[in-house]
């Protein structure tokens, strides 16, 4: 898969944008907000909790893409005397705006989390919070849990500790602007650091035995001629960043976990089936994989823009199915998972860290403050911490929905006209009831589709193929290829 963006003649703007206000509407996703809401989040802006620790002049930056506002995170990253690293990570304290049982709580636990249109964004909470008031925007000051997680020469952690700060950052970055410093050489000590950093705690998940999938993203972008279809492949300085975010997430499934309190993100490990079932892929797609060489090593040697690779790359996404979360309260007879390790990271882990836009974030923030300043976890967040998963598998799911019918939908409208034509593309994905179907990957546009090879013939998988459209149906989101 090519790491460029992808173009072509691009959709009718106005056109999708009446058809997603309808799915919207079809999903019953509320893009309004009652004024109880808006007027409970102006008072909390105004007026939020704020912390007595000031932290204001610790030079924190973000990472985020390109015109984000709604910044959860914030880092700074430090040699310790005698060696190794502290790294300062900043979360946006949501607690401080949202009143338990208030109607801006009451609001974010039917909306879970936010969700992502081309036209637009349906927040978590309302803008004044999540856009400006709680939002760790450069020049100004906010309360926020701060960790500070100390490591060793190796990156291991020997000391995660935190406490609610006021924080200041000084800079907003995107991943490609770390790329292009760390890659030219001109990078500052900060983003030295991250590089450093991130790639010891890459090290760190290599020798517990775990993997973070490098799959390229298909995205829908908005032009000034309207939406356009592309990849994007995650780069080195993606993986450094979501490094320290995993990095907090362990540590606070490790303090949650300690206390016998807490909400964990979960995945079971994978079937043996499963496993057995990549082995037939790695063999139909040629990739050589040792029977002493670990699933995780064989993803690390794989290039994710060669189309075999990237095809195999597709499948290992199966062994994510099931991830979930687990809430636990020793004390009131809800316990602790038996096995808490999440299998793909190989440690237990927690979302904490992005609570401007995922509900259950909330309630692990407010779970690991109370443990680390020797307090009892509040009532309301013990109260509702059994219904949270549920909560949260409702809203993955619907977010999900929505991801799959945007995409669905501007591919139908880019390829509406066109059928008949022939396409270049690549199998990466066959049925293994009936082999004959499968989803292939267009070159250009950038898009996947569902395909059938006539006459019983079996799609090869990894194959390239030529592919004729037979049907692009915007009404109903629809697009189907047929093998030649």
């Amino acid at each position: 898969m090519p790491r460029r963006k992808l173009r072509v003649k691009a959709a009718d703007s106005a056109r999708i944008n009446a058809e997603l206000a309808e799915l919207r509407a079809r999903l019953e996703i509320r893009t309004e907000w009652p004024e109880a809401v808006l007027a409970e989040a102006e008072r909390a802006a105004e007026s939020p909790r704020l912390p007595e620790y000031d932290a204001t002049d610790l030079p924190l930056f973000t990472v985020d893409p390109p015109g984000s506002r709604d910044l959860d995170q914030a880092m700074h990253l430090a040699r310790r005397p005698g060696g190794g690293y502290r790294v300062h990570y900043a979360i946006a304290d949501v607690a401080a705006f949202v009143r338990p049982g208030g109607a801006i709580d009451a609001e974010a636990r039917r909306r879970v989390q936010t969700l992502y249109f081309p036209d637009h964004r349906v927040p978590l909470h309302p803008a004044r919070l999540s856009e400006d008031a709680a939002s760790l925007l450069p020049g100004e000051t906010r309360p926020a849990l701060l960790w500070q997680l100390d490591l060793d020469t190796d990156g291991a952690v020997v000391l995660a500790d935190l406490r609610r700060a006021l924080v200041r950052s000084h800079r907003r970055l995107d991943y490609d602007d770390v790329q292009r410093a760390v890659d030219a050489g001109g990078a500052d000590e900060q983003l030295a650091l991250l590089a450093a950093v991130g790639r010891l705690r890459e090290e760190q998940e290599r020798a517990r035995g775990g993997i973070s999938l490098p799959v390229p993203e298909q995205e829908i972008e908005d032009t000034l001629h309207g939406y356009v279809l592309g990849y994007r492949a995650l780069g080195p300085a993606d993986g450094w960043n979501a490094q320290i975010s995993l990095l907090t997430g362990t540590a606070a499934a490790d303090l949650m976990l300690d206390a016998g309190v807490g909400l964990l993100r979960t995945l079971p490990a994978a079937p043996a089936a499963a496993y057995e079932r990549l082995r037939r892929t790695a063999r139909a797609l040629d990739i050589t994989w040792p029977d002493d060489l670990s699933y995780p090593d064989l993803v690390r040697s794989l290039d994710p823009g060669a189309p075999l690779h990237a095809a195999f790359l597709n499948e290992c996404t199966g062994l994510l199915r099931g991830a979930g979360y687990r809430a636990f309260d020793e004390a009131r007879g809800l316990p602790a998972p038996a096995d808490p390790v999440h299998a793909a990271l190989a440690a237990p882990y927690a979302h904490c860290t992005a609570p401007l836009r995922r509900l259950g974030d909330r309630f692990a923030q407010e779970v690991c403050a109370a443990v680390a300043a020797g307090e009892e976890v509040p009532d309301w967040v013990r109260e509702a911490l059994p219904g949270v998963p549920a909560l949260m598998a409702a809203g993955d799911r619907r977010s999900a929905e929505v991801e799959r019918a945007c995409v669905d939908l501007v591919e139908a409208e880019l390829l509406s006209g066109r059928e008949g034509e022939d396409f270049p593309a690549v199998v990466i994905d066959v049925d293994e009831q009936r082999p004959a179907r499968g989803t292939v990957q267009l070159r250009e546009p950038a898009v996947r589709a569902r395909c059938e090879a006539a006459g019983g013939a079996v799609l090869p998988l990894g194959g390239r193929i030529v592919a004729r459209l037979t049907q692009a149906d915007p009404a109903t989101r629809t697009v189907r290829f047929a093998a030649l």
